[in-house]
């Protein structure tokens, strides 16, 4: 494989000029354009036929959301979205990565220099990793129609409930959002059951993704708070910048979180998620590990077997944006399913007895 041609889409000179500099830095990877809002990088998507683009969200003329969608229904294509840590921007952030984006890199703050010379070992993973995702998962995924126009509204009152006998635990990382969604959404409104979520996301957007998440699944889906009882019936993310645990107390299950060192370079981590649900006695467990880089979760998984775990399942590498964390856990020899995303939610129904 020759050099991946990348396309840096922003309406800032600074931040073009910086982005390239930083990623021609890397013998792997060569610009071959960039263009000044939306719909210029959409017109240089069809004529230079890039293998990744970095598009910023913040645009005139056409916005990056605009143009990802323009991309995505005429000339699929690997987006990675650059986003402002704010709370508007992590709304926008969910919504590119449900509608076709590969992953998205935080613009730093304070010193946009140094940030961006930091962020850089980032920026050129993130490249190299969604070079290497197979367009047919984008494709699929955006074709991928939600149901929820065909169910029925959900009652504000819904809480759950405090009685449960079983737990699901997921980790996923770098196209966890849509996953989730796909996973979540096909989880029934009868769920008894809660589930743990960890992904990998910096702080602001995780509850970003919890809320919109929210409003598109049967179940309800927070993010978690410390000291928060664990309820049946309810997703609980991870908040980002924080290790979620669980610990029961008498009858009750808590959520304790801390901001103890990351685990594989992340907090929240999925080890460290996987390790506490384990430690959890009189529940039956079930632990899934989908789409994301590296290999958080895997080594917890194991141990979880070893420990009498009802159920692990590991998400098949067709459908994976990136195969890392479910082939860590496959070359470990402790997963029990290996399905594609769309069979994951079903799987979970089968074997909690749903």
């Amino acid at each position: 494989m020759g050099k991946i041609k990348v396309l840096v889409v922003d309406d800032s000179l600074f931040m073009r000029r910086m982005i390239v500099r930083l990623v021609e830095e890397d013998a792997d990877i060569e610009v071959i354009g960039t263009a000044r809002n939306g719909a210029e990088g959409v017109r240089m998507v069809k004529e230079l036929r890039p293998d990744v683009v970095t598009m910023d969200i913040e645009m005139p003329e056409m916005n990056g959301i605009e143009a990802l969608g323009k991309i995505m229904e005429e000339l699929p294509t690997r987006v990675i979205m650059l986003s402002s840590l704010t709370r508007e921007g992590a709304e926008e952030t969910i919504t590119a990565l449900q509608s076709g984006a590969v992953d998205f890199i935080p613009k730093p703050s304070g010193t946009a220099t140094a940030g961006l010379a930091g962020a850089k070992e980032e920026i050129v993973g993130k490249i190299k990793a969604a070079a290497r995702t197979p367009l047919s998962v984008l494709i699929a995924a955006r074709r991928g129609v939600t149901r929820q126009t065909a169910w029925e509204p959900k009652r504000a009152a819904t809480e759950g409930t405090k009685e449960f006998s079983q737990v699901v635990a997921i980790g996923t990382s770098t196209g966890g959002p849509k996953a989730l969604e796909t996973v979540l959404t096909g989880l029934p409104a009868d769920f008894s059951h809660p589930v743990l979520v960890v992904q990998h996301m910096p702080a602001k957007f995780t509850l970003s993704l919890a809320q919109r998440l929210n409003n598109l699944c049967r179940i309800r889906v927070v993010e978690a708070e410390d000291g928060q009882v664990v309820q049946g019936g309810t997703a609980y993310i991870a908040p980002g910048g924080y290790h979620m645990t669980l610990v029961r107390k008498q009858r009750e299950v808590r959520i304790v979180l801390n901001q103890e060192p990351p685990q594989n370079g992340h907090r929240p981590a999925v080890d460290v998620m996987f390790e506490s649900v384990t430690a959890l006695t009189g529940l039956k467990k079930h632990f899934v590990l989908m789409t994301g880089m590296g290999s958080d979760g895997a080594k917890a998984m194991a141990q979880a077997k070893r420990q009498g775990a009802e159920s692990t399942i590991a998400e098949a590498q067709e459908t994976c944006v990136v195969f890392g964390m479910p082939r860590a856990a496959i070359n470990l020899g402790c997963v029990d399913h290996v399905v594609p995303l769309t069979v994951i939610a079903a799987k979970i129904r089968q074997l909690t007895g749903h």
